[in-house]
């Protein structure tokens, strides 16, 4: 067990624990991410929403907000469409509420994973046969370009809002969308460009609530009650944690406080899907892990497997449907798993035979096809490949009968998928092609033909080779935020550093390392899956430990152990207790 210290200075550590009265833990934990000021680790504990930075710098908002306020004034019908993933339905969720919440007629769908990625012509004439003159696209569009021409040539006017890298100027030119909200336009100024397609639909409705305020839509006599916006936070904070966006800057209070609806419960989907999975006490605390693993599973199953309107469905139900939708995506959940279970198995199987002709050498990139594995799977295999050799992995699944591949890219952060894809794009050899591609450094998807898959595979293991080496030495070893003997880890500690959270994308959950602790107890659970210990220090301090997915590791009792672990605080029958979250261990 290779360990490195996260680099934080004493004396900042010091005056951080001095000035919040907090443990030297907590503070070097603040400091190893760049929070040093006393002001400034307060507001990171204490998330306001007063904090959040005006929109004015996000290009295309002002544009975008003025009108979808004129088509509410109007009495125009607003078409939202959403892709389908969590960012994207509960993008279309937010704004489908928001709207109709304000007064306005909304037709909303969301993308079909048999119709591709994102906003599409036939999306387009469907609004159109819906009477839509203006339709807003959520986490997609951005690179949609026919789909937004050919709105126009109906008669439409699209709203892009998005966070998908913007295509370059030379490939794109002037952008069709009437508005384009997207950080990552080259003259956005708004100095975060880390939130997911949600976050800038939670800007969009703020802004729009003001904008209608100003123009006396909600005055007296008018019979409008204006919105809380707050109560859209719910939404943020699932697509956002789903998204893998770093949970910092806005997403860190979105989801923070958004974190704090979902627990109240007041959506009756969201409250439906919690009890469905389990969680079933009102008030029990829902943090991001319960998002990212119990959520946002469910909340991408069906889209997964073909139609993602169950999960629109259910985040847009009133209480007399919740439970029943709530339940179509339990099922969906379920196949999706047991699909899942089956491409992975193939996968392996595969790249165990690729490896062996290599001499075990996965190389600078996995890229894998097969056929008939299903497009909405692609992605979590890819993401399993990359947990098991840490390399970005390339997973296509062919259509038998068309020989067109879908595929999804996952990375362990050593390289920029969508570089990695444009770089292969244009060193593809002369009658191959990658036909599409779209995403952003840490996901991506992109298209193939069956007959261009090895020139494909070959062109991303090199660019993918080009862009590892250029990213400087990769240091090894895992690294942890603080070292504490055993007698330290007790409730105060586990409650202070979970008040660092959300964890997630760029603040991950603080890892501890203990040394020398003496094992007094074994047992295996779940199946022999897991591990849990009973440990002992030079002090007699004695604590618990549950190692998930270590039930392989040989240890017995008398065993002195080196130990890398999350605290945690685990309840049974009304009694609490300190207990470690083993991440990794190692006998001395």
């Amino acid at each position: 067990m290779l360990l490195r210290l996260r680099p934080a200075e004493d004396h900042l550590v010091r005056r951080l624990a001095d000035s919040l009265r907090v443990r030297g833990a907590t503070a070097r934990c603040l400091v190893g991410r760049g929070v040093t000021d006393p002001s400034a680790a307060q507001s990171f504990i204490d998330p306001r929403l007063a904090a959040l930075r005006a929109p004015a710098g996000l290009a295309g908002m002002q544009r975008a907000v003025e009108r979808i306020a004129d088509a509410v004034v109007r009495g125009e019908r607003i078409g939202v469409f959403g892709d389908y993933d969590v960012d994207g339905v509960t993008t279309a969720a937010l704004l489908t509420s928001f709207l109709r919440e304000v007064g306005a007629t909304v037709e909303c769908a969301v993308a079909r994973r048999d119709a591709g990625y994102g906003f599409t012509p036939a999306a387009a004439a469907d609004f159109a046969k819906r009477a839509c003159p203006l339709v807003i696209t959520g986490d997609c569009g951005t690179s949609d370009l026919d789909a937004i021409l050919a709105g126009a040539a109906l008669g439409m006017e699209v709203i892009v809002v998005d966070h998908h890298t913007v295509p370059s100027a030379d490939k794109l030119g002037a952008h069709p969308a009437y508005a384009l909200v997207n950080p990552f336009r080259a003259d956005s100024t708004f100095p975060f460009r880390g939130m997911a397609s949600v976050g800038l639909a939670f800007y969009v409705a703020a802004t729009v609530r003001t904008e209608l305020r100003d123009r006396g839509w909600f005055g007296q006599g008018s019979g409008r009650r204006e919105p809380d916006v707050r109560d859209l936070l719910d939404l943020v904070a699932l697509g956002t944690i789903a998204d893998l966006v770093p949970l910092t800057s806005e997403n860190r209070i979105l989801t923070s406080l958004g974190l704090r609806r979902i627990e109240s419960r007041a959506r009756p989907g969201i409250a439906a899907m919690l009890s469905a999975c389990g969680v079933t006490e009102r008030g029990t605390p829902v943090d991001a892990h319960t998002v990212a693993w119990k959520l946002a599973p469910r909340l991408n199953a069906p889209g997964r497997l073909g139609a993602a309107e169950p999960s629109l469905s259910l985040l847009l139900a009133d209480e007399s449907t919740a439970t029943e939708r709530a339940q179509v995506l339990e099922a969906a959940n379920t196949e999706r798993r047991q699909i899942q279970q089956r491409v992975v198995d193939e996968a392996l199987e595969s790249i165990a035979a690729k490896l062996e002709a290599a001499g075990g050498d996965p190389g600078p990139a996995i890229v894998i096809s097969g056929e008939g594995w299903p497009t909405g799977i692609v992605g979590l295999v890819a993401s399993k490949l990359v947990d098991l050799y840490q390399r970005p992995a390339f997973v296509v699944g062919i259509d038998p009968a068309t020989g067109l591949g879908r595929g999804s890219a996952r990375t362990p952060g050593t390289v920029n998928l969508y570089d990695a894809l444009h770089l292969a794009a244009k060193a593809m050899p002369a009658g191959t092609s990658l036909d599409r591609f779209g995403g952003h450094a840490a996901a991506a998807g992109f298209t193939v033909q069956r007959e261009s898959f090895e020139a494909l595979s070959e062109a991303l293991g090199a660019a993918c080779g080009k862009l590892a080496a250029g990213s400087g030495p990769v240091v090894s070893g895992r690294e942890v935020d603080a070292e504490v003997r055993l007698a330290e880890v007790d409730e105060r500690l586990a409650t202070e550093l979970a008040g660092l959270g959300p964890f997630g994308q760029h603040n991950p959950a603080p890892l501890l390392v203990t040394r020398n602790s003496r094992v007094t107890a074994v047992r295996r659970v779940g199946n022999d899956k897991h591990l849990k210990l009973t440990l002992e220090d030079s002090s007699s301090a004695i604590r618990s430990a549950i190692g998930f997915n270590l039930g392989d590791r040989q240890v017995e009792v008398g065993a002195h152990l080196d130990l890398a672990f999350v605290p945690t605080v685990s309840t049974y029958q009304g009694r609490s207790n300190a207990e470690l979250r083993l991440e990794d261990l190692a006998i001395v």
